[in-house]
């Protein structure tokens, strides 16, 4: 049987391949950690490396591995939410609430809320714990770069039983539960993709390094990274196919059709081909190419292809009324002018 393959997430970019005994020197010199996601063939998905036989004799002890402990300056644990998704096309999400839970959400997006459930409209994403207005302001200022609002609105349990409340989607399509904590910490999503979050989920930004998917890639320079160990909920438009590519893996997409992706796959533009392709096949210049490994979750209705052809059927823009395709129908659009 051949040797497998390794690969370790580092910053957001897949390394390797390299041998089983490399990955171990790079764990036993401190390079990697046992919280250092890796994949090899035949794995479902990223794991830390701790988690794995194969590596446990050459992982760090764990006073090396280990994450700051939860509470301390800078560190939050997001809180356990528990959920309940309702609907097919237009979604909502309902989550319960502990005592002293909270729930962090998108400005407009809040359906019901049960009494006891306190509304506080705050900077940033409230995950910073104990760093003060700095820290505030910081946060808020990432919003500024991904074109959101300054502040988020924290929805939190301030009763002595469970409550609820309940988070719509802005638009037809599936809400998705994201656990960060299987995840390895971390989701890259497109900015409008966020909906809500267990309070403690970090909502930042993710720099595309490359020129050519910042200028053409759709998103812009930035997307919304998603930090922590609890749940987030995003909303993909119309249709939702999650895709596992492997090592080396390469799927070509429509670049608003991406709604989240693993730090690990690589995001990348590639041109449509020959001009005429280009101008008249009616899917624009570029594609996006996502290369493995790791999961990608895409949309089959972004929402700037329904706003276009809203906008193309409206009146302004030169739109008609098809009157339900009869002569009454057409006949009804002037019906107005015919009233005493």
């Amino acid at each position: 049987m051949s040797e497998k393959t390794w690969y370790v997430a580092v910053d957001g970019q897949s390394v390797g391949p390299m041998t089983l005994e490399e990955l171990k020197t790079g764990l036993a010199s401190g390079k990697y950690t046992a919280r250092t996601m890796v994949f090899a063939d035949g794995m479902s998905g990223w794991t830390p490396a701790g988690e794995i036989a194969e590596l446990g004799a050459a992982t760090p002890s764990p006073a090396a591995a280990v994450p700051p402990v939860p509470g301390a300056a800078g560190t939050m644990r997001a809180d356990e939410v528990d959920y309940e998704i309702f609907g097919e096309d237009m979604q909502f999400v309902e989550i319960e609430l502990d005592p002293g839970e909270s729930v962090v959400a998108e400005a407009g997006t809040m359906m019901y809320m049960e009494d006891d459930i306190e509304m506080e409209t705050i900077f940033g994403d409230g995950s910073s714990s104990g760093g003060g207005l700095m820290d505030a302001l910081l946060g808020a200022g990432k919003r500024l770069l991904t074109g959101e609002s300054l502040f988020f609105t924290i929805f939190g349990n301030r009763g002595s039983g469970k409550k609820h409340v309940a988070f719509a989607a802005p638009y037809p399509g599936t809400i998705l539960p994201m656990n960060l904590a299987e995840m390895g910490g971390t989701l890259i999503c497109q900015k409008d993709a966020f909906l809500c979050a267990a309070k403690g989920v970090s909502v930042g930004i993710a720099f595309q390094k490359k020129i050519g998917v910042g200028l053409f890639g759709g998103e812009g320079f930035i997307m919304q990274k998603l930090e922590g160990d609890g749940f987030a909920f995003v909303h993909a438009g119309g249709t939702l196919v999650e895709k596992q590519l492997g090592p080396g893996e390469t799927l070509r997409v429509d670049t608003g059709c991406i709604v989240a992706l693993m730090p690990s796959v690589n995001y990348d533009i590639q041109f449509v081909g020959g001009i005429k392709s280009a101008l008249f096949g009616g899917e624009g210049f570029f594609f996006a190419t996502l290369t493995g490994p790791g999961h990608v979750w895409l949309q089959s209705l972004p929402f700037s292809r329904l706003a276009g052809r809203i906008w193309q059927a409206a009146p302004q823009a030169g739109g008609k009324d098809k009157g339900e395709g009869s002569l009454l129908g057409k006949l009804g659009g002037i019906g107005g002018f015919l009233e005493p």
